[in-house]
Protein backbone atom coordinates (compact mmCIF):
# COMPACT_ATOMS: atom_id res chain seq x y z
CA UNK A 1 0.00 0.00 0.00
CA UNK A 2 1.31 3.41 -0.95
CA UNK A 3 0.57 6.40 1.23
CA UNK A 4 1.85 9.93 1.49
CA UNK A 5 4.91 10.46 3.65
CA UNK A 6 2.96 12.22 6.40
CA UNK A 7 0.33 9.45 6.43
CA UNK A 8 2.97 6.78 6.78
CA UNK A 9 4.59 8.64 9.66
CA UNK A 10 1.28 9.02 11.52
CA UNK A 11 0.26 5.42 10.87
CA UNK A 12 3.55 4.11 12.23
CA UNK A 13 3.45 6.39 15.31
CA UNK A 14 -0.16 5.59 16.23
CA UNK A 15 -1.17 2.76 18.53
CA UNK A 16 -4.01 0.26 18.45
CA UNK A 17 -3.98 -0.14 22.24
CA UNK A 18 -4.52 3.49 23.30
CA UNK A 19 -5.49 6.79 21.75
CA UNK A 20 -2.61 9.14 20.94
CA UNK A 21 -3.12 12.90 20.80
CA UNK A 22 -2.23 14.90 17.72
CA UNK A 23 0.36 16.84 19.74
CA UNK A 24 2.02 13.58 20.83
CA UNK A 25 2.04 12.32 17.24
CA UNK A 26 3.50 15.63 16.08
CA UNK A 27 6.32 15.29 18.60
CA UNK A 28 6.95 11.66 17.61
CA UNK A 29 6.96 12.33 13.85
CA UNK A 30 8.59 15.77 13.94
CA UNK A 31 5.71 17.09 11.84
CA UNK A 32 3.60 20.22 12.43
CA UNK A 33 0.33 19.48 14.33
CA UNK A 34 -1.76 20.73 11.40
CA UNK A 35 0.04 18.29 9.07
CA UNK A 36 -0.62 15.44 11.49
CA UNK A 37 -4.29 16.43 11.73
CA UNK A 38 -4.69 16.44 7.96
CA UNK A 39 -2.96 13.08 7.63
CA UNK A 40 -5.12 11.59 10.41
CA UNK A 41 -8.35 12.63 8.70
CA UNK A 42 -7.14 11.21 5.41
CA UNK A 43 -6.25 7.90 7.12
CA UNK A 44 -9.65 7.87 8.80
CA UNK A 45 -11.34 8.14 5.40
CA UNK A 46 -9.39 5.05 4.38
CA UNK A 47 -10.55 3.32 7.61
CA UNK A 48 -6.93 2.90 8.77
CA UNK A 49 -7.33 4.98 11.96
CA UNK A 50 -10.15 6.30 14.14
CA UNK A 51 -10.11 9.98 15.18
CA UNK A 52 -11.91 11.06 18.34
CA UNK A 53 -12.39 14.58 19.68
CA UNK A 54 -12.95 16.15 23.10
CA UNK A 55 -12.95 19.72 24.40
CA UNK A 56 -10.50 20.55 27.19
CA UNK A 57 -10.94 23.73 29.23
CA UNK A 58 -7.87 25.28 30.85
CA UNK A 59 -7.31 28.37 32.96
CA UNK A 60 -4.23 30.44 33.67
CA UNK A 61 -3.56 33.67 35.53
CA UNK A 62 -2.93 36.85 33.54
CA UNK A 63 -0.08 39.22 34.42
CA UNK A 64 -2.53 41.29 36.45
CA UNK A 65 -3.81 38.18 38.22
CA UNK A 66 -0.28 37.08 39.11
CA UNK A 67 0.44 40.56 40.50
CA UNK A 68 -2.66 40.45 42.73
CA UNK A 69 -1.85 36.90 43.84
CA UNK A 70 1.34 38.37 45.29
CA UNK A 71 0.17 41.82 46.45
CA UNK A 72 -3.48 41.02 47.27
CA UNK A 73 -6.57 42.30 45.47
CA UNK A 74 -6.98 46.12 45.41
CA UNK A 75 -10.28 45.96 47.33
CA UNK A 76 -8.64 43.84 50.05
CA UNK A 77 -5.77 46.31 50.37
CA UNK A 78 -8.27 49.17 50.56
CA UNK A 79 -10.25 47.38 53.27
CA UNK A 80 -7.16 46.61 55.35
CA UNK A 81 -6.03 50.23 55.11
CA UNK A 82 -9.52 51.45 56.03
CA UNK A 83 -9.41 49.28 59.15
CA UNK A 84 -6.03 50.77 60.07
CA UNK A 85 -7.58 54.24 59.66
CA UNK A 86 -10.40 53.34 62.06
CA UNK A 87 -13.11 53.35 59.39
CA UNK A 88 -14.80 50.45 61.15
CA UNK A 89 -15.71 52.87 63.95
CA UNK A 90 -16.19 56.19 62.15
CA UNK A 91 -16.08 57.27 58.47
CA UNK A 92 -12.61 58.17 57.21
CA UNK A 93 -11.59 60.49 54.38
CA UNK A 94 -11.43 58.36 51.24
CA UNK A 95 -8.52 60.29 49.71
CA UNK A 96 -6.35 59.74 52.78
CA UNK A 97 -7.16 56.02 52.95
CA UNK A 98 -6.41 55.55 49.24
CA UNK A 99 -3.10 57.37 49.65
CA UNK A 100 -2.09 55.19 52.58
CA UNK A 101 -3.07 52.00 50.73
CA UNK A 102 -0.46 52.56 48.02
CA UNK A 103 -3.03 51.98 45.28
CA UNK A 104 -2.37 53.91 42.08
CA UNK A 105 -3.98 54.53 38.70
CA UNK A 106 -6.52 51.91 37.55
CA UNK A 107 -6.11 49.99 40.82
CA UNK A 108 -8.02 52.77 42.61
CA UNK A 109 -11.02 52.42 40.31
CA UNK A 110 -10.91 48.63 40.62
CA UNK A 111 -10.80 48.81 44.42
CA UNK A 112 -13.69 51.29 44.59
CA UNK A 113 -15.85 49.29 42.17
CA UNK A 114 -15.49 46.05 44.17
CA UNK A 115 -15.33 47.42 47.73
CA UNK A 116 -19.06 47.75 48.40
CA UNK A 117 -19.97 44.84 46.09
CA UNK A 118 -18.06 42.44 48.32
CA UNK A 119 -19.44 43.86 51.55
CA UNK A 120 -16.19 45.41 52.76
CA UNK A 121 -17.94 48.68 53.52
CA UNK A 122 -19.44 51.75 51.90
CA UNK A 123 -18.22 54.86 50.07
CA UNK A 124 -20.30 58.00 50.22
CA UNK A 125 -19.59 61.70 49.64
CA UNK A 126 -15.84 61.29 49.81
CA UNK A 127 -15.87 59.17 52.97
CA UNK A 128 -15.25 55.47 53.45
CA UNK A 129 -16.48 53.07 56.11
CA UNK A 130 -15.28 49.53 56.84
CA UNK A 131 -17.52 46.66 57.80
CA UNK A 132 -15.97 45.17 60.97
CA UNK A 133 -17.56 41.80 60.20
CA UNK A 134 -16.03 41.47 56.74
CA UNK A 135 -13.39 38.77 56.38
CA UNK A 136 -10.91 38.94 53.46
CA UNK A 137 -9.82 35.38 54.25
CA UNK A 138 -13.11 34.10 52.80
CA UNK A 139 -12.91 36.29 49.67
CA UNK A 140 -13.52 33.68 46.97
CA UNK A 141 -11.62 35.58 44.25
CA UNK A 142 -8.62 36.25 46.50
CA UNK A 143 -8.44 32.59 47.54
CA UNK A 144 -8.75 31.46 43.93
CA UNK A 145 -5.71 33.55 42.97
CA UNK A 146 -3.70 31.72 45.61
CA UNK A 147 -4.87 28.29 44.41
CA UNK A 148 -4.24 28.73 40.69
CA UNK A 149 -0.65 28.10 39.49
CA UNK A 150 0.93 31.36 38.48
CA UNK A 151 2.98 30.20 35.51
CA UNK A 152 1.14 27.37 33.74
CA UNK A 153 -2.19 26.40 32.29
CA UNK A 154 -4.31 24.16 34.50
CA UNK A 155 -7.29 22.02 33.55
CA UNK A 156 -10.42 23.60 34.99
CA UNK A 157 -11.65 20.22 36.21
CA UNK A 158 -8.52 19.91 38.37
CA UNK A 159 -8.98 23.15 40.35
CA UNK A 160 -11.30 23.32 43.35
CA UNK A 161 -12.91 26.65 42.41
CA UNK A 162 -16.60 27.16 41.73
CA UNK A 163 -17.74 28.33 38.30
CA UNK A 164 -19.07 31.69 39.49
CA UNK A 165 -15.70 32.62 40.98
CA UNK A 166 -13.89 31.58 37.80
CA UNK A 167 -16.28 33.71 35.75
CA UNK A 168 -15.58 36.65 38.05
CA UNK A 169 -11.82 36.30 37.63
CA UNK A 170 -12.19 36.03 33.87
CA UNK A 171 -14.52 39.07 33.71
CA UNK A 172 -12.01 41.12 35.69
CA UNK A 173 -9.19 40.07 33.37
CA UNK A 174 -7.33 38.24 36.17
CA UNK A 175 -7.59 34.79 34.59
CA UNK A 176 -7.71 33.55 31.03
CA UNK A 177 -9.96 30.56 30.44
CA UNK A 178 -9.54 28.75 27.14
CA UNK A 179 -11.24 25.88 25.36
CA UNK A 180 -9.25 23.67 23.03
CA UNK A 181 -10.25 20.74 20.90
CA UNK A 182 -8.07 17.69 21.53
CA UNK A 183 -7.99 15.08 18.77
CA UNK A 184 -6.74 11.56 19.43
CA UNK A 185 -5.84 8.85 16.93
CA UNK A 186 -6.19 5.08 17.33
CA UNK A 187 -5.19 2.40 14.83
CA UNK A 188 -8.05 0.30 13.45
CA UNK A 189 -7.77 -3.38 12.58
CA UNK A 190 -7.34 -2.37 8.94
CA UNK A 191 -4.52 -0.05 9.95
CA UNK A 192 -2.74 -2.78 11.90
CA UNK A 193 -3.12 -5.12 8.93
CA UNK A 194 -1.73 -2.50 6.53
CA UNK A 195 1.34 -2.03 8.76
CA UNK A 196 1.91 -5.76 8.96
CA UNK A 197 1.66 -6.13 5.18
CA UNK A 198 3.88 -3.09 4.70
CA UNK A 199 3.27 0.45 3.54
CA UNK A 200 5.35 2.50 1.14
CA UNK A 201 5.79 6.21 0.80
CA UNK A 202 4.23 7.65 -2.32
CA UNK A 203 6.18 10.42 -3.93
CA UNK A 204 3.91 13.45 -3.68
CA UNK A 205 4.61 17.15 -3.80
CA UNK A 206 2.88 19.50 -1.43
CA UNK A 207 4.16 22.81 -2.78
CA UNK A 208 4.69 24.29 -6.21
CA UNK A 209 8.25 25.65 -6.47
CA UNK A 210 10.00 27.74 -9.15
CA UNK A 211 12.19 24.73 -10.02
CA UNK A 212 9.13 22.56 -10.70
CA UNK A 213 7.70 25.19 -13.01
CA UNK A 214 10.85 26.13 -14.91
CA UNK A 215 12.09 22.54 -15.28
CA UNK A 216 8.74 21.18 -16.41
CA UNK A 217 8.73 18.49 -13.68
CA UNK A 218 5.31 19.69 -12.45
CA UNK A 219 3.75 17.67 -15.33
CA UNK A 220 5.01 14.35 -13.98
CA UNK A 221 4.79 14.65 -10.16
CA UNK A 222 1.79 13.72 -7.99
CA UNK A 223 0.50 16.63 -5.91
CA UNK A 224 -0.80 16.12 -2.39
CA UNK A 225 -4.49 16.78 -1.84
CA UNK A 226 -5.64 19.73 0.25
CA UNK A 227 -8.05 19.10 3.12
CA UNK A 228 -10.37 22.06 2.82
CA UNK A 229 -12.35 20.88 5.88
CA UNK A 230 -9.40 21.08 8.27
CA UNK A 231 -9.71 23.53 11.16
CA UNK A 232 -8.08 26.92 10.67
CA UNK A 233 -6.77 29.25 13.33
CA UNK A 234 -9.32 31.85 14.45
CA UNK A 235 -8.50 35.52 13.95
CA UNK A 236 -10.74 38.25 15.38
CA UNK A 237 -10.51 41.40 13.30
CA UNK A 238 -11.06 44.92 14.53
CA UNK A 239 -14.53 46.37 14.71
CA UNK A 240 -16.20 49.65 15.55
CA UNK A 241 -17.23 49.52 19.21
CA UNK A 242 -20.97 49.11 19.76
CA UNK A 243 -20.94 52.29 21.86
CA UNK A 244 -19.41 54.30 19.00
CA UNK A 245 -21.84 52.76 16.50
CA UNK A 246 -24.78 53.77 18.70
CA UNK A 247 -23.33 57.27 19.14
CA UNK A 248 -23.18 57.67 15.37
CA UNK A 249 -26.74 56.43 15.06
CA UNK A 250 -27.88 58.96 17.69
CA UNK A 251 -26.21 61.70 15.66
CA UNK A 252 -27.98 60.56 12.50
CA UNK A 253 -31.34 60.58 14.30
CA UNK A 254 -30.85 64.08 15.71
CA UNK A 255 -29.60 65.47 12.42
CA UNK A 256 -32.71 63.97 10.83
CA UNK A 257 -34.77 65.85 13.42
CA UNK A 258 -33.22 69.14 12.29
CA UNK A 259 -30.40 69.53 14.85
CA UNK A 260 -26.88 70.80 14.29
CA UNK A 261 -23.87 69.40 16.16
CA UNK A 262 -21.88 71.33 18.79
CA UNK A 263 -18.19 70.90 19.57
CA UNK A 264 -16.08 72.18 22.44
CA UNK A 265 -13.28 71.51 24.95
CA UNK A 266 -13.23 68.59 27.36
CA UNK A 267 -11.27 70.76 29.80
CA UNK A 268 -13.03 74.03 30.51
CA UNK A 269 -13.37 76.82 33.05
CA UNK A 270 -15.81 76.30 35.90
CA UNK A 271 -17.39 79.48 34.59
CA UNK A 272 -18.67 77.71 31.46
CA UNK A 273 -19.28 74.36 33.20
CA UNK A 274 -21.29 75.69 36.15
CA UNK A 275 -21.44 79.45 36.68
CA UNK A 276 -23.19 80.14 33.38
CA UNK A 277 -25.72 77.49 34.35
CA UNK A 278 -26.70 79.44 37.48
CA UNK A 279 -25.07 76.79 39.66
CA UNK A 280 -24.11 78.36 43.00
CA UNK A 281 -20.42 78.13 43.78
CA UNK A 282 -21.12 76.45 47.11
CA UNK A 283 -23.20 73.70 45.46
CA UNK A 284 -22.08 70.23 46.69
CA UNK A 285 -21.47 69.07 43.10
CA UNK A 286 -18.76 71.72 42.74
CA UNK A 287 -16.53 70.45 45.56
CA UNK A 288 -13.18 68.82 44.88
CA UNK A 289 -14.75 65.43 45.68
CA UNK A 290 -17.11 65.60 42.70
CA UNK A 291 -15.00 67.24 40.01
CA UNK A 292 -11.67 66.52 38.34
CA UNK A 293 -9.61 69.69 38.60
CA UNK A 294 -6.39 70.26 36.63
CA UNK A 295 -3.04 70.44 38.36
CA UNK A 296 -1.40 72.39 35.55
CA UNK A 297 -2.59 74.74 34.25
CA UNK A 298 -5.04 75.48 37.05
CA UNK A 299 -6.91 78.51 35.66
CA UNK A 300 -7.99 80.13 32.40
CA UNK A 301 -7.26 83.76 31.54
CA UNK A 302 -9.51 84.29 28.54
CA UNK A 303 -13.10 84.91 29.66
CA UNK A 304 -15.45 87.59 28.25
CA UNK A 305 -15.40 90.34 30.89
CA UNK A 306 -18.97 91.61 30.36
CA UNK A 307 -20.41 88.09 30.45
CA UNK A 308 -18.50 87.36 33.67
CA UNK A 309 -19.98 90.51 35.21
CA UNK A 310 -23.51 89.63 34.08
CA UNK A 311 -23.26 86.07 35.40
CA UNK A 312 -21.91 87.31 38.73
CA UNK A 313 -24.79 89.78 38.97
CA UNK A 314 -27.32 86.99 38.36
CA UNK A 315 -25.74 84.92 41.11
CA UNK A 316 -25.59 87.77 43.60
CA UNK A 317 -28.78 89.71 42.83
CA UNK A 318 -30.91 87.51 40.58
CA UNK A 319 -32.65 88.56 37.35
CA UNK A 320 -35.77 90.69 36.97
CA UNK A 321 -37.75 92.69 39.49
CA UNK A 322 -38.49 89.66 41.66
CA UNK A 323 -35.06 88.04 41.35
CA UNK A 324 -33.05 87.43 44.48
CA UNK A 325 -30.10 85.38 43.31
CA UNK A 326 -28.30 83.13 45.74
CA UNK A 327 -26.82 85.87 47.95
CA UNK A 328 -23.94 83.49 48.48
CA UNK A 329 -20.18 83.95 47.91
CA UNK A 330 -19.08 84.29 44.28
CA UNK A 331 -15.37 84.22 43.48
CA UNK A 332 -14.12 85.01 39.97
CA UNK A 333 -10.90 83.09 40.66
CA UNK A 334 -12.99 79.97 41.29
CA UNK A 335 -14.93 80.64 38.09
CA UNK A 336 -11.65 80.64 36.16
CA UNK A 337 -10.53 77.28 37.61
CA UNK A 338 -10.03 74.53 35.01
CA UNK A 339 -11.62 71.10 35.30
CA UNK A 340 -12.82 68.21 33.19
CA UNK A 341 -16.40 69.02 32.24
CA UNK A 342 -19.01 67.22 34.33
CA UNK A 343 -21.63 67.64 31.60
CA UNK A 344 -21.75 68.86 28.03
CA UNK A 345 -24.12 71.66 29.05
CA UNK A 346 -20.93 73.73 29.11
CA UNK A 347 -21.10 73.54 25.30
CA UNK A 348 -24.69 74.77 25.40
CA UNK A 349 -23.61 77.76 27.50
CA UNK A 350 -20.81 78.60 25.06
CA UNK A 351 -23.13 78.42 22.03
CA UNK A 352 -26.04 80.28 23.62
CA UNK A 353 -23.70 83.07 24.72
CA UNK A 354 -22.52 83.50 21.14
CA UNK A 355 -18.97 82.74 22.25
CA UNK A 356 -18.43 79.69 20.01
CA UNK A 357 -19.93 80.48 16.57
CA UNK A 358 -21.43 83.93 17.06
CA UNK A 359 -24.97 84.98 17.91
CA UNK A 360 -27.66 82.36 17.22
CA UNK A 361 -31.15 83.49 16.25
CA UNK A 362 -34.27 81.45 17.02
CA UNK A 363 -35.55 79.01 16.01
CA UNK A 364 -32.45 76.83 16.48
CA UNK A 365 -31.67 73.24 17.46
CA UNK A 366 -28.24 72.00 18.60
CA UNK A 367 -26.86 68.76 20.06
CA UNK A 368 -23.66 66.96 21.01
CA UNK A 369 -22.74 63.36 21.84
CA UNK A 370 -19.52 63.73 23.80
CA UNK A 371 -17.71 62.39 26.84
CA UNK A 372 -18.12 63.87 30.34
CA UNK A 373 -16.28 63.16 33.60
CA UNK A 374 -17.64 62.77 37.13
CA UNK A 375 -16.12 61.50 40.34
CA UNK A 376 -18.96 59.04 40.93
CA UNK A 377 -18.90 55.73 42.76
CA UNK A 378 -18.59 52.97 40.19
CA UNK A 379 -21.57 50.64 39.94
CA UNK A 380 -23.63 48.96 37.17
CA UNK A 381 -25.10 52.33 36.07
CA UNK A 382 -22.31 54.83 36.93
CA UNK A 383 -18.84 55.38 35.51
CA UNK A 384 -16.15 58.00 36.04
CA UNK A 385 -16.44 58.95 32.38
CA UNK A 386 -19.34 58.37 30.03
CA UNK A 387 -21.10 59.83 26.98
CA UNK A 388 -23.85 62.40 27.32
CA UNK A 389 -26.39 63.24 24.63
CA UNK A 390 -26.78 67.00 25.03
CA UNK A 391 -29.45 68.94 23.18
CA UNK A 392 -31.43 72.15 23.23
CA UNK A 393 -34.08 73.94 21.21
CA UNK A 394 -34.41 77.74 21.10
CA UNK A 395 -37.83 79.08 20.08
CA UNK A 396 -40.73 81.21 21.25
CA UNK A 397 -43.42 79.85 23.59
CA UNK A 398 -41.90 76.44 24.30
CA UNK A 399 -43.58 74.21 26.87
CA UNK A 400 -42.99 70.94 28.71
CA UNK A 401 -45.28 69.23 26.18
CA UNK A 402 -42.86 70.25 23.41
CA UNK A 403 -40.01 68.71 25.41
CA UNK A 404 -41.85 65.48 26.11
CA UNK A 405 -42.88 65.17 22.48
CA UNK A 406 -39.27 65.57 21.38
CA UNK A 407 -38.19 62.73 23.67
CA UNK A 408 -40.98 60.45 22.50
CA UNK A 409 -40.01 61.03 18.87
CA UNK A 410 -36.28 60.55 19.61
CA UNK A 411 -36.55 57.32 21.61
CA UNK A 412 -39.11 55.83 19.23
CA UNK A 413 -36.29 55.73 16.64
CA UNK A 414 -34.61 53.13 18.88
CA UNK A 415 -37.74 51.07 19.54
CA UNK A 416 -38.30 52.57 23.01
CA UNK A 417 -41.88 53.70 23.50
CA UNK A 418 -42.46 53.42 27.25
CA UNK A 419 -40.70 56.60 28.45
CA UNK A 420 -41.84 57.87 31.86
CA UNK A 421 -41.31 61.34 33.33
CA UNK A 422 -40.75 62.46 36.93
CA UNK A 423 -40.62 66.07 38.23
CA UNK A 424 -37.15 67.07 39.40
CA UNK A 425 -35.11 70.06 40.58
CA UNK A 426 -32.19 71.59 38.69
CA UNK A 427 -30.53 74.93 39.50
CA UNK A 428 -30.65 75.93 35.82
CA UNK A 429 -34.06 74.66 34.61
CA UNK A 430 -37.63 75.26 35.73
CA UNK A 431 -39.74 73.24 35.25
CA UNK A 432 -37.49 70.17 35.23
CA UNK A 433 -38.02 66.44 34.98
CA UNK A 434 -36.09 63.18 34.75
CA UNK A 435 -36.67 60.48 32.15
CA UNK A 436 -36.99 56.75 32.85
CA UNK A 437 -37.17 53.68 30.63
CA UNK A 438 -37.97 50.05 31.43
CA UNK A 439 -35.03 47.65 31.30
CA UNK A 440 -35.91 44.84 28.87
CA UNK A 441 -34.35 42.11 31.04
CA UNK A 442 -34.94 43.12 34.67
CA UNK A 443 -38.17 45.09 34.13
CA UNK A 444 -36.83 47.84 36.41
CA UNK A 445 -37.10 51.54 35.65
CA UNK A 446 -33.72 52.99 34.65
CA UNK A 447 -33.03 56.73 34.78
CA UNK A 448 -31.88 57.72 31.30
CA UNK A 449 -31.76 61.53 31.39
CA UNK A 450 -32.52 64.92 32.87
CA UNK A 451 -34.22 67.86 31.21
CA UNK A 452 -36.15 71.08 31.56
CA UNK A 453 -36.69 74.68 30.40
CA UNK A 454 -33.66 76.91 31.01
CA UNK A 455 -34.32 79.50 33.74
CA UNK A 456 -34.32 83.21 33.08
CA UNK A 457 -31.42 83.58 35.53
CA UNK A 458 -29.32 81.48 33.16
CA UNK A 459 -30.52 82.86 29.82
CA UNK A 460 -30.61 86.61 30.55
CA UNK A 461 -26.84 86.96 31.24
CA UNK A 462 -26.17 84.97 28.05
CA UNK A 463 -28.23 87.46 26.04
CA UNK A 464 -31.04 85.01 25.17
CA UNK A 465 -34.54 86.52 25.34
CA UNK A 466 -36.68 83.54 24.24
CA UNK A 467 -37.42 80.05 25.56
CA UNK A 468 -34.82 77.28 25.48
CA UNK A 469 -35.66 73.68 26.36
CA UNK A 470 -32.69 71.39 27.00
CA UNK A 471 -31.64 67.93 28.12
CA UNK A 472 -28.76 65.64 28.97
CA UNK A 473 -29.30 61.95 28.18
CA UNK A 474 -27.02 58.99 28.95
CA UNK A 475 -25.77 57.13 25.87
CA UNK A 476 -24.67 54.06 27.87
CA UNK A 477 -28.09 53.73 29.46
CA UNK A 478 -29.69 53.94 26.03
CA UNK A 479 -27.61 50.87 25.17
CA UNK A 480 -28.91 49.15 28.31
CA UNK A 481 -32.47 49.61 27.08
CA UNK A 482 -31.62 48.62 23.49
CA UNK A 483 -29.52 45.51 24.13
CA UNK A 484 -30.40 44.43 27.67
CA UNK A 485 -27.00 45.08 29.29
CA UNK A 486 -27.35 45.06 33.07
CA UNK A 487 -23.90 46.50 33.83
CA UNK A 488 -22.41 49.22 31.64
CA UNK A 489 -18.94 48.02 32.66
CA UNK A 490 -19.59 45.02 30.39
CA UNK A 491 -19.27 47.20 27.31
CA UNK A 492 -16.21 49.31 28.12
CA UNK A 493 -13.61 49.77 30.84
CA UNK A 494 -11.33 47.33 32.63
CA UNK A 495 -14.13 44.76 33.06
CA UNK A 496 -15.26 44.89 29.43
CA UNK A 497 -16.56 41.57 28.06
CA UNK A 498 -14.85 41.29 24.66
CA UNK A 499 -16.77 38.18 23.63
CA UNK A 500 -20.05 39.92 24.39
CA UNK A 501 -19.00 42.85 22.18
CA UNK A 502 -17.94 40.53 19.35
CA UNK A 503 -21.22 38.61 19.44
CA UNK A 504 -23.70 41.42 20.06
CA UNK A 505 -25.73 42.22 16.97
CA UNK A 506 -26.02 45.92 16.24
CA UNK A 507 -29.64 46.84 15.50
CA UNK A 508 -30.75 49.60 13.16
Amino acid sequence: MQLKESQVAVLEAASADEATSVDALAAATDLPPETVTGAAFELEEADLVAVSERVDETITLTDEGRAYATDRLPEVRLYETALEAGADEAPAQMGRVIGQSGLEGPQVDIALSNYARKGYGAIDSGEITANPDADPSVDAEANALEVLPSDEETAVERVDIDGKTLEGLERRGLADRRESTVREVTLTEAGVTALMEGVETAETVGQVTPDLLTGGDWEDVEFAEYNVEADAERFDGGNVHILRQTAERVKDVLVGMGFQEMEGPHVDADFWINDCLFMPQDHPARTHWDRFALEAPTHIDDLPAQLVADVERAHREGVGADGEGYRSPWDEDFARALALRGHTTSLSARYLAGHEIGEIDPPARYFSVEKVYRNDTLDPTHLLEFFQIEGWVMAEDLSVRDLMGTFEEFYAQFGITDIEFKPHYNPYTEPSFELFGTHPTTGELVEIGNSGIFREEMLEPLGVDCDVMAWGLALERLLMLMYGFEDIRDIHGTLCDLELLRNTEVTY
